[in-house]
């Protein structure tokens, strides 16, 4: 199976049951649908099709990160951030850090590979994952994120994806 919404039903919580979960929050948001994106590459290359010209985005990238004691870890960068996995071990007081398994990401996030999101955290605050983001989401105005699926893009106001961690009882800690 894929990361697309094809399989979204096989997933603790769909796609589309998130977007109606929003919907039924008051969280506005633009939904995208576009082929599969796996890679910051692949998003790049269709990025024109949605965004909007003049519009302060943040497009990210995401990380499903372990550590030695086992500790899961949720980290999302503007996309074009540079990635040292020992210094970002060393940012989140983790030590050493390596990229969590398919079947850890399905167990921890309830999304497979190529999806990874921070909308995942409402999964991921029930079973302890820690979710670090960018401090660059503080002044963008919109950002750019997969609704648990990688054929599906959400821009959503940065108001309104702080509000979505305050619902889902999602504490973010902010990188620098």
């Amino acid at each position: 199976m894929d990361a697309s919404s094809n399989y979204q039903d096989s997933l603790p919580i769909s796609s589309d049951a998130l977007l109606d979960r929003l919907k039924n929050w008051g969280l506005r948001y633009r939904l995208h649908e576009h082929v599969p994106l796996r890679t910051v590459e692949e998003s790049k290359a269709v990025e024109n099709q949605f965004m909007v010209p003049g519009e302060k985005a943040l497009r990210i990238k995401n990380l499903y990160l372990r550590d030695k004691k086992k500790r899961n870890y949720l980290v999302t960068l503007e996309q074009s951030h540079e990635i040292d996995l020992k210094e970002l071990g060393r940012k989140l007081g983790a030590g050493s850090l390596s990229f969590g398994s398919a079947e850890r990401l399905m167990q921890n996030l309830g999304i497979r590979p190529g999806a990874v999101s921070p909308m995942a955290m409402i999964n991921g605050v029930k079973n302890e994952v820690r979710f670090f983001m960018d401090i660059a989401a503080r002044d963008a105005e919109v950002i750019y994120m997969h609704p648990l699926v990688n054929d599906r893009t959400v821009a959503m106001s940065r108001q309104d994806v702080l509000e979505f961690f305050d619902r889902i009882d999602c504490q973010v800690t902010w990188l620098p």
